[in-house]
């Protein structure tokens, strides 16, 4: 399985960049100073130390194997013992009179690594740690930023470089997941239209034939038509997907309901609404169509219609059945029957809107329902 491209990938070239010119740095300081140093030959022997771990750090970050927490703070226990061997090859008042033997500047190389690998904070933290470094050789701190910015260098590239690694891992994720979902996209419209060229076809046809024909052919028209609303419903789930920021799409889930006596309309650009709003619209919308299978009749055909308003979202469910009575519903209420109030015009209600019943007997049923957007 190929494994996902380091999104951090650039900063770590730009790294051994830095650490290139830290060590040249380091060159010209080790050449000045080494003669005012107590004791110069360990000064050379330890500058070789630090050329052959810049060395191996630059190709372990470079060819990837390095790029793990262990590596890393192996490069920091390095560093700070390098800055603390600063004791041992000067006195104290050269120490005092200095900065630290190696360079801060080439120490900021760890910060830098711990940086991309822990994040801000593991890259601040570091840098504080080499200033602690840097003040135990000295013996004191310089409270004077104005003469020693040596810590707010050291924080501000902890930050900076945490923040830019933070920032590309997020852009890398959500890129991929917009790939992901991009291919599941286009593999669900090449296996819908495959599908509905062929099996979805065929099954509406038998069950458009079984029901004029009637009699034993009726029971299979009903077979078929319960394989092709679930098939229907199968192939547009995913189009429901996961929400976009906390949205989701009300088109999308009311497609799911399309069947051979269930038609859907949407518009073609997606309707969004926070996702649970757009959940329980698509809930109530859901009991309107129950009900139409229900009481509608077996040859009613339901259409259902979704407009976008604006500063509104409208979901029409409307059937040409044999519709409701006059009275039916004040008496299914008496009885208790209270499915439509509560879930139709209860749920519309919570969510600040509305569910508008117009019906008659013999002339079908029709169910407005109006969301507000928030």
């Amino acid at each position: 399985m190929a494994t996902s491209p380091d999104p951090a990938a650039p900063l770590w070239w730009a790294a051994q960049v830095f650490r290139l010119l830290s060590c040249l740095y380091a060159l010209g300081f080790q050449i000045a100073v080494n003669r005012d140093l107590e004791h110069p030959a360990a000064g050379w022997a330890l500058f070789g130390v630090l050329i052959g771990w810049s060395a191996a750090c630059a190709v372990a970050y470079l060819q990837g194997f390095g790029r793990r927490p262990a590596w890393v703070v192996a490069e920091i226990a390095v560093v700070l013992a390098l800055v603390l061997s600063t004791e041992f090859v000067a006195s104290d008042q050269w120490a005092a009179d200095n900065q630290s033997w190696p360079t801060t500047l080439w120490a900021t190389n760890a910060t830098i690594s711990a940086a991309i690998v822990f994040g801000p904070i593991g890259g601040m933290a570091t840098g504080v740690a080499v200033m602690i470094a840097s003040t135990v050789v000295k013996g004191s701190f310089n409270y004077n930023l104005g003469r020693n910015a040596t810590i707010v260098i050291e924080l501000a590239v902890g930050l900076a470089v945490g923040m830019a690694v933070l920032t590309a891992r997020r852009a890398h994720a959500e890129l991929e997941q917009a790939a992901r979902l991009t291919a599941a996209q286009q593999e669900r419209e090449r296996l819908s239209r495959q599908v509905h060229d062929g099996v979805i076809q065929v099954l509406a046809l038998v069950a458009r034939r079984g029901r004029e024909i009637g009699g034993e052919a009726a029971e299979l028209a009903e077979l078929a038509g319960e394989q092709e609303r679930e098939l229907r419903r199968l192939i547009s789930s995913a189009d429901t997907g996961p929400p976009v920021g906390e949205q989701a799409d009300v088109g999308a889930l009311l497609r799911n309901r399309a069947s051979d006596r269930v038609s859907v309309s949407v518009p073609a650009e997606p309707v969004l609404l926070a996702a649970e709003v757009a959940a329980e619209l698509a809930a109530a919308a859901g009991n309107a169509l129950d009900n139409a299978a229900a009481h509608a009749g077996p040859d009613a055909r339901v259409y259902v219609l979704l407009e976008d308003l604006g500063d509104s979202v409208v979901v029409s469910i409307r059937d040409d059945g044999v519709g409701i009575p006059d009275g039916r519903l004040a008496e299914a209420l008496a009885e208790g029957r209270v499915g439509i109030a509560k879930s139709i015009v209860g749920r519309m209600e919570s969510l600040g809107g509305s569910a508008k019943l117009t019906t008659a007997a013999g002339c079908g049923t029709e169910w407005e329902l109006t969301v507000p957007r928030r």
